[in-house]
């Protein structure tokens, strides 16, 4: 085997999360352990940290560096790369976006041709749909912070908005980051409130520095996402309504996503499902979607307002 083929596949040996023994490396790479060593030396001069630990149970590991060096990825890790940081540039976090194009640009002008050909086709038959202008984004150094202290068990202190635009002041034990379509949210302990919030990261100021560490609690919901969910049909949507739908339980979580509304069974043919949606448009669509017989609560505050929009539609079918 050439030297530099036989360095990249050594390189790509080292890359697997795993401890290799020169023994199994020289097995591999089909060379003499003394040529392992040699080009393990080689490795460390071109900048990758190469650890080596003695011993029965010793061996190779690539570690992280101080520095990133050139990585090696097959095939399908390269495509997989590749659709990933053309989805980051027109995704929920802002500042992102030219940084995930510059580099999109650099791995596709170090791809093999048949690579190049994969990934030119998706990004020219695929279509995205261009972020809603009213849509806030993500600061990336924000989430960042957010995830530092959840993995630091930091307290955190932060200004923030809710849906109507007043202003709170919160200090909360932050646990875990939820991303939802095109939003985030942070679960977490309400120190003033005594209870766990969900927060939409796009409406919170962090204040600097970040408090005093605290003794993680248990989770409300093994499901975090679920438990998200639920929040956020109980209080972020403007627009809000409980209707009973004449179909089980199962069948409707089958049909309808989490951000339509959370389902509760009555009976074996029977549940519950709270909606939420930002306009009574945009909850009519959602009722639509149940795809099953429903009954509205008249004392709703939005019934009558769904009553106007299926006269809107009994008129146009009509017409």
């Amino acid at each position: 085997m050439d030297p530099s083929a036989r360095l990249l596949r050594l390189l790509s040996l080292l890359q697997t999360p795993r401890d290799w023994t020169g023994t199994e490396l020289a097995e591999r790479l089909e060379v003499s352990t003394r040529t392992v060593r040699n080009d393990i030396e080689r490795l460390r001069g071109l900048g990758y940290p190469v650890h080596a630990t003695r011993g029965v149970v010793g061996g190779y590991r690539l570690e992280a560096g101080a520095v990133l060096p050139p990585l090696l990825l097959d095939d399908d890790e390269a495509i997989a790369v590749a659709v990933g940081l053309r989805t980051a540039a027109g995704g929920a976090v802002g500042g992102i976006e030219e940084t995930s194009l510059r580099a999109l640009s650099k791995l596709e002008q170090v791809m093999p041709s048949r690579l190049r050909r994969k990934v030119n086709a998706l990004q020219t038959f695929t279509v995205l749909v261009p972020r809603d202008e009213r849509e806030s984004t993500v600061d990336p150094n924000v989430l960042t912070t957010l995830a530092s202290a959840c993995r630091d068990h930091a307290r955190l202190r932060f200004s923030y908005k809710d849906r109507e635009r007043a202003t709170s002041h919160r200090e909360v034990e932050p646990y875990r980051l939820v991303n939802w379509g095109r939003r985030w949210y942070l679960v977490a302990w309400d120190l003033e409130r005594a209870d766990w919030r969900t927060f939409r990261v796009d409406r919170l100021s962090i204040r600097m520095p970040l408090g005093l560490p605290f003794a993680p609690r248990p989770l409300p919901d093994d499901d975090v996402a679920a438990f998200v969910a639920r929040g956020v049909a109980e209080s972020a949507w403007r627009f809000r309504t409980r209707v009973v739908v004449h179909e089980a339980a199962d069948v409707m979580a089958d049909r309808i996503g989490r951000w339509v509304g959370t389902i509760e069974p009555i009976d074996a043919d029977t549940c519950v499902v709270d909606v939420g949606a930002d306009s009574v448009e945009t909850l009519a669509v959602y009722l639509g979607m149940l795809g099953a017989d429903f009954t509205v609560d008249a004392e709703s505050g939005v019934a009558a307002q769904l009553a106007l929009l299926a006269d809107r539609y009994r008129a146009a079918v009509s017409a």
